[in-house]
């Protein structure tokens, strides 16, 4: 069974990203840049899959610039076998996203794709929805723990009162959450055997798709700023405050 692990080239979580002058976007010239911590533990979990015999061969995909390249190189680090990259210098939203990776699992024809349920730059937290939606193949989300037997995943997911758990016929999509596993501390020997597996580069139009991007965005800003706490002296100063100067009841 192929799994595929679609993964994306963020801004390093431990950045602090600062707004354009313009308001046009989030500056990213001379940012360190690094695989989505939601995808890094769906490669995790894929190379889990195939250490016990439930997986043959993992396949990373990363949709944008060159320098993804560098994301899938570390995701092959990681166990993945092989590589593809979607070259584009589009922006790529969501549903752009997701009707690549649909084309390259016609092709490819995985048994499970396996996904991070969001990346943390945009939240968008939709393009594994929308890939079992165009796919018309069963999804999980917000995956917790995976069991893979019979040409049937088992997934037990969070949700607001918990958890549930859920049965898929296999092919399905499934997107991870935090709490699925720890991914592995990535070696140097590795890190040098990934520079010599495969990887493969074709563009959104060989794939025959559209990336054009269907939203755009008017403007970008900061949150405002908090301002300093207060103490009050009883419950009642507390509940004015609320109601008049927060007005959040």
């Amino acid at each position: 069974m192929k799994v595929l692990v679609p993964v994306k080239r963020v801004v390093d979580y431990n950045v602090k990203v600062r707004v354009k002058s313009d308001g046009s976007g989030v500056d990213i010239a001379n940012v360190k840049m690094s695989m989505n911590p939601f995808d890094e533990i769906a490669v995790e979990e894929a190379v889990r899959l195939k250490e016990k015999g439930v997986a043959t061969e993992v396949i990373a995909v990363s949709c944008g610039v060159q320098q993804c390249q560098e994301t899938l190189r570390t995701a092959m680090a990681i166990g993945a076998d092989r590589a593809i990259l979607v070259q584009t210098d589009e922006e790529l939203q969501p549903l752009a996203v997701a009707k690549l990776l649909k084309a390259l699992v016609d092709k490819e024809q995985p048994g499970l794709v396996i996904l991070g349920k969001q990346a943390i730059d945009d939240d968008c937290n939709q393009t594994g929805q929308m890939l079992a939606a165009l796919g018309d193949l069963p999804q999980a989300t917000f995956a917790s723990k995976i069991e893979v037997a019979d040409g049937k995943a088992k997934v037990t997911r969070e949700v607001d009162g918990g958890f549930e758990t859920v049965e898929l016929s296999l092919p399905a999509v499934v997107t991870a959450d935090l709490r699925l596993n720890e991914p592995r501390y990535v070696t140097l020997p590795n890190i040098m055997k990934a520079k010599k597996k495969q990887m493969d580069v074709v563009k959104p139009e060989d794939l025959g798709v559209d990336v054009k991007p269907r939203l755009k965005t008017l403007k970008v800003s900061e949150p405002p700023k908090r301002g300093a706490g207060v103490k009050v002296p009883d419950v009642a100063t507390l509940v004015a405050k609320l109601k008049n100067e927060a007005k959040v009841i």
